[in-house]
C-alpha cells in the first residue's frame, strides 16, 4: 500500500488540542489494523527545545533514540503506544541548519539557496521519511496557528505534498476554535471562517474540520460551516472538552473523525477495533471517589506542562491503583528546613522530578530529607535521584559539604560528578546521554520487587552521575544501588530498605508510561500512599 499523509494544522488560538486530536486520530486509525506513525514540526528556530526554559513550551520529551522533543511526541506515544524517533520531531531550526551545511558542502551546486525549492524539499524530505519503513499513514502535525511568518515554509512543504501525490493520499485537517456566546446562548463561526480563509490563501482547502467547541454543534451551524469554508457537512467535526483526555479518541470515533479521513484516503474504513480504549475509559470512570495527594517539589510549578508526563505517569497509576490523584506542585524555592513538616504535610507520597540548574536545589535536599525520615514514600527522577544521594551523604555520612559537581565544582565531596564523556563537551544542546539505556536490577531489592524483572531498559537524560568513589561507605550505611548498567560501573537505581517506599533512579520512567501500560515505579508509589 502507498503511504498516504495526513497534515494537522491549527488556526484562531494555540492551546485547542491539535496534539490530542492527532492522537486520537493516531489510535483510531492504529484500532483500524493500518500502520500509523505521528510526526511534530514545530516552527520555532531552536534546534530542539533541549535548551529551552520548560517555561516556554513545557517539558522537554525524549525518545527512545534519545531526541530531545516537544511534549506532543508524549501524548502521540501515550494514544498509539508506539514508540518514536527523531524523524517525528523536526523543528525549523533542524531544517535551516541541514540546509546551511549542504550549501557550505557545494551540494546546491552554485546555486542561489532559496526558501523555495530548497527549505521546502528538506521540509518534504522529513515527511517522506517514512516511505518504504512499512509505514501506512504518516500523521503531521504543524506548530503554531496558520498566519503565524515561521510557520510559512512549513505550510508551504505540505501545498507542495498535496500537489505532488494524488489526491487520495493526502488530507488535511484544520483545527478550529467555535466560540461560545453565554449571553445570546450561540456557537459563532466567524473565527472558524477566517482561519479556513488564511489556510486557503496559502493554497490549501481542508478537507475535513475539528472544531473545539463546548456545547454540540447545532445541524443549521454544520450547514453554515460547511458552506462558507468550502466543506462537506459531514466533515465538520466537533471536539468537545472531554470529562478525561483519553476518552478524547472515543467522542471523536462518534463524530466520524476515522470514517472521514478513511473516505478521503479511500482507505477501506475497517471495522475499528476500540474495544482495549473502551475497557480502559470504562476503568477510569470507575476509579473511586477516594483521592491521594502526591507532591511534586520542583522549580518549574507555575506551568503544569512542565511536568506533563509525571503528572500523567501518575493519573496512570491511579487508574491502575482505582484512586484519584490529586497532584501538588510545590515550588522547591519556599522549602526550607524549618517549614518542609508544614509545606509537605498534606503528602501522602512525594516525587522530586528532573531539572538542571541550582535554583531550589536545597530544598529539593530538605524535602527528600523530610520524606526519608517521616517514611513518606518517595521517588527520585534524575535530579531527584543525585539529591537523594547528595541528603544522605551529608545527613547520614555527615559529608556536610557534599554536593553535586553541577552546583559546586571545587566541593570536597562530589558525591555527584560529571560523566567521563562529558568533561570536554562545551556545547549544551543534544549532548547529553540521552535515549534509552539497559539497567540490570539487584536480586532481593525493592526495584527486582516493583518491575518483577532483573532487567530493564528506561530513557535517560542527563550529563551528572553518582561517584563511584562513594559507593561502599554508602551501601554500609543503608543507600542500597539495586541498578545499574550492564557493565555494573553507572549507577542507575538507588533506595533504602527500612523504609516502607524511597527509591531513585537516574533515568525517567514517566516518558515509558501509557493509560493502559503505567511505569511500575509510579504504580508503586501510588499504592504506599494510600
Amino acid at each position: 500500500m502507498k503511504t498516504k499523509y495526513i497534515f494537522v494544522t491549527g488556526g484562531v488560538v494555540s492551546g485547542l488540542g491539535k496534539g490530542i486530536t492527532a492522537a486520537s486520530l493516531g489510535r483510531l486509525l492504529k484500532n483500524r489494523g493500518y500502520k500509523v506513525v505521528n510526526q511534530k514540526f514545530d516552527p520555532y528556530i531552536n534546534i530542539d527545545p533541549g535548551t529551552m526554559s520548560p517555561y516556554e513550551h513545557g517539558e522537554v520529551f525524549v525518545t527512545e533514540d534519545g531526541a530531545e522533543t516537544d511534549l506532543d511526541l508524549g501524548h502521540y506515544e501515550r494514544f498509539t503506544d508506539e514508540s518514536l524517533t527523531k524523524n517525528s520531531s523536526v523543528t525549523m531550526g533542524k531544517i535551516y541548519q541541514e540546509v546551511i551545511e549542504r550549501e557550505r558542502r557545494g551540494d546546491y551546486l552554485g546555486k542561489t539557496v532559496q526558501v523555495i525549492p530548497h527549505v521546502t524539499n528538506a521540509i518534504k524530505e522529513k515527511i517522506y521519511s517514512f516511505e518504504d519503513k512499512d509505514i501506512d499513514i504518516v500523521i503531521t502535525e504543524i506548530g503554531g496557528t496558520v498566519g503565524d511568518i515561521e510557520g510559512l515554509s512549513m505550510l508551504e512543504a505540505i501545498r507542495q505534498v498535496g500537489i505532488e501525490n494524488q489526491a487520495e493520499d493526502v488530507v488535511y485537517i484544520h483545527v478550529t476554535l467555535l466560540p461560545y456566546i453565554s449571553g445570546s446562548n450561540e456557537l459563532k463561526s466567524k473565527p472558524t471562517q477566517h482561519s479556513v480563509k488564511e489556510l486557503q490563501s496559502l493554497g490549501i482547502k481542508p478537507d475535513i474540520l475539528v472544531c473545539r467547541t463546548e456545547i454540540d454543534i447545532p445541524d443549521n451551524m454544520r450547514e453554515k460551516i460547511a458552506l462558507f469554508c468550502n466543506v462537506r457537512k459531514e466533515s465538520v467535526i466537533a471536539n468537545r472538552t472531554a470529562s478525561c483526555l483519553y476518552e478524547v479518541p472515543l467522542l471523536l470515533e462518534k463524530e466520524g473523525l476515522a470514517m472521514q479521513v478513511c473516505k478521503h484516503l479511500r482507505l477501506e474504513n475497517i471495522e475499528p477495533h476500540n474495544e482495549e480504549w473502551e475497557k480502559l475509559n470504562k476503568k477510569i470512570q470507575k476509579v473511586s471517589d477516594k483521592e491521594v495527594t502526591i507532591g511534586i517539589v520542583g522549580k518549574y510549578v507555575k506551568l503544569e506542562d512542565s511536568y506533563l508526563s509525571v503528572i500523567e505517569s501518575l493519573n496512570h497509576a491511579g487508574i491502575e491503583n482505582g484512586v484519584k490523584v490529586k497532584v501538588k506542585l510545590i515550588d522547591a524555592e519556599k522549602i526550607t528546613a524549618e517549614n518542609a513538616k508544614e509545606m509537605l504535610a498534606e503528602c501522602k507520597g512525594i516525587v522530586v522530578p528532573g531539572g538542571f540548574g541550582n535554583r531550589g536545589i536545597e530544598g529539593k535536599i530538605q524535602t527528600i530529607k523530610y520524606a526519608r525520615e517521616n517514611k513518606v514514600p518517595f521517588l527520585g527522577i534524575c535530579l531527584g535521584m543525585q539529591m537523594a544521594v547528595v541528603e544522605f551523604a551529608r545527613d547520614v555520612l555527615n559529608l556536610k559539604d557534599a554536593n553535586s559537581e553541577e552546583f559546586d565544582e571545587i566541593c570536597e565531596n562530589p558525591v555527584i560528578h560529571i560523566m567521563y564523556d562529558q568533561k570536554d563537551i562545551t556545547k549544551k544542546g543534544g549532548t547529553m546521554r540521552l535515549g534509552s539505556y539497559p539497567c540490570v536490577i539487584k536480586k532481593g531489592s525493592l526495584a527486582e520487587k516493583v518491575y518483577k524483572t532483573n532487567e530493564i531498559g528506561e530513557r535517560h537524560r542527563h550529563r551528572f552521575e553518582y561517584n563511584n568513589a562513594y559507593r561502599e561507605e554508602m551501601e554500609k550505611n543503608g543507600l542500597m544501588i539495586s541498578g545499574t548498567s550492564p557493565d555494573g560501573n553507572l549507577v542507575e537505581i538507588v533506595e533504602i530498605k527500612d523504609h516502607p517506599y524511597f527509591i531513585a533512579c537516574q533515568f525517567h520512567p514517566e516518558f515509558k508510561s501509557r493509560p493502559d501500560k503505567p511505569a511500575p515505579l509510579f504504580v508503586n508509589l501510588v499504592k504506599m500512599s494510600m
